[in-house]
């Protein structure tokens, strides 16, 4: 590394360290394991389950509206914090598959996706010695800028014995007494969990009793199977506390296009507006104008995918079940997380999740995502590649024959 440089990195990101870590990323160990697996074994291919976005593109008629709304000279300018026609149709979508009641001039302002709203809302509130809380394991994008400001991060831990919810009654009172920010994730990744009306009521009188904004992150919010999706803004209270952050990503196929929003309590979205206004000059016009298209015809796509991922959970569940693994059809989201077995009969054990993660790829050539931070678990994700109906139930199969290829001690 350049020493020029290193005299001049902020301590945020490491100041005269920063580059000379030698501790590797998880994700970066899985695609050297991925390499590795596919260099020694070329005759099989690799089946990925790790992977944390759709396996398809948006519809046809989402890209039709992007290609046309791309054609017009006006939508050529700086979008800044969005277009009329995106909020509306995100508050006409919030009616109809929540139930709630959105003004779209002063609650709704779009993002470039739901981790840059992520990576702004700390700095909205977050000063020096602040706290956010997060659940664990999870989406860690909040807690790193939390650290960039000063703030500090406390974990609330997500276990099967509580379904995958935090106990608010463990935050200690230092804790509440300097906590700003308050981050939920339903339906969770990587656990699946969905929020119940209970939870949401909790969370409300919690974030009251501390003073602190309720961050929803909501991005797999349509993809649940138990009932209708559910929004805090439906519970007493919840706009005077909360903000959701949704996504074009899970629900509509458009991971790559990049769009968001932040939605509720009108003060904290004048606040996240502000400052992202100061980050960006806003998604391009054409990607808002298509994205209201396909939220007006939510009822004709998210349906079918959540079609998809339900009936791939369903099969990978019984599979997982059958070979011993503790294993339940998630209540959302498109991942299925598992504790991970002691070892095999033939005397292979496992210390951690990434130990099994790195087995799995090795040695059945399929990648899943470990998570160490609450109990050892993985996470398969149902987003794998597969052309139709028969490829998918060909890719199924084949993760079937290749686990039962061992016996598991649990």
């Amino acid at each position: 590394m350049d020493e020029f440089f290193s005299e001049i990195f902020a301590d945020r990101i490491g100041g005269r360290m920063f580059g000379k870590d030698t501790a590797i990323y998880k994700f970066e160990k899985i695609k050297r394991a991925k390499r590795a697996a596919m260099a020694a074994h070329p005759e099989i291919p690799l089946i990925d389950m790790g992977v944390g976005e759709p396996d398809e593109m948006a519809f046809p008629m989402v890209v039709d509206a992007l290609h046309r709304e791309a054609s017009k000279k006006e939508n050529r300018f700086y979008a800044d914090n969005g277009c009329a026609e995106f909020k509306q149709a995100v508050a006409d979508y919030m009616q109809e598959l929540y139930g709630v009641t959105l003004d779209p001039a002063t609650e709704i302002n779009h993002s470039m996706g739901s981790k840059a709203a992520l990576a702004l809302l700390p700095t909205c509130f977050i000063n020096p010695g602040d706290v956010a809380l997060m659940t664990t394991p999870g989406y860690g994008v909040m807690g790193t800028w939390t650290s960039y400001f000063g703030g500090r991060v406390v974990k609330m831990p997500l276990t099967r014995e509580n379904g995958f919810f935090p106990d608010f009654s463990k935050v200690s009172e230092e804790d509440r007494q300097a906590a700003k920010l308050i981050y939920l994730n339903y339906p969770n990744n990587p656990t699946g969990a969905v929020a119940t009306p209970e939870l949401y009521d909790e969370a409300i009188a919690f974030a009251k009793e501390i003073h602190a904004l309720l961050v929803i992150d909501a991005a797999y919010a349509p993809l649940n199977y138990r009932g209708k999706p559910l929004s805090i803004f439906s519970r007493p209270g919840g706009k005077d506390v909360a903000v959701e952050l949704h996504s074009m990503s899970k629900g509509f196929n458009m991971t790559g296009w990049r769009l968001g929003w932040v939605c509720g309590n009108a003060s904290a979205v004048k606040a996240f507006a502000t400052v992202k206004d100061n980050a960006d000059s806003g998604q391009f016009l054409a990607i808002q104008k298509a994205a209201s298209e396909a939220l007006k015809a939510q009822a004709s796509i998210t349906p079918k995918i959540n079609e998809k991922y339900l009936r791939r959970l369903t099969a990978l569940t019984e599979t997982l079940k059958e070979l011993g693994f503790q294993a339940q059809v998630p209540g959302g989201s498109f991942y299925l997380y598992v504790g991970i077995p002691k070892g095999t009969t033939d005397g292979k054990t496992f210390a951690n999740a990434e130990e099994f993660s790195q087995w799995l790829i090795a040695d059945k050539l399929i990648s899943t995502v470990p998570w160490d931070d609450v109990g050892a678990f993985v996470r398969f994700s149902a987003t794998f590649e597969a052309k139709d109906l028969e490829d998918e139930a060909r890719v199924l199969n084949e993760v079937k024959a290749r686990l039962a290829t061992s016996k598991f001690i649990f």
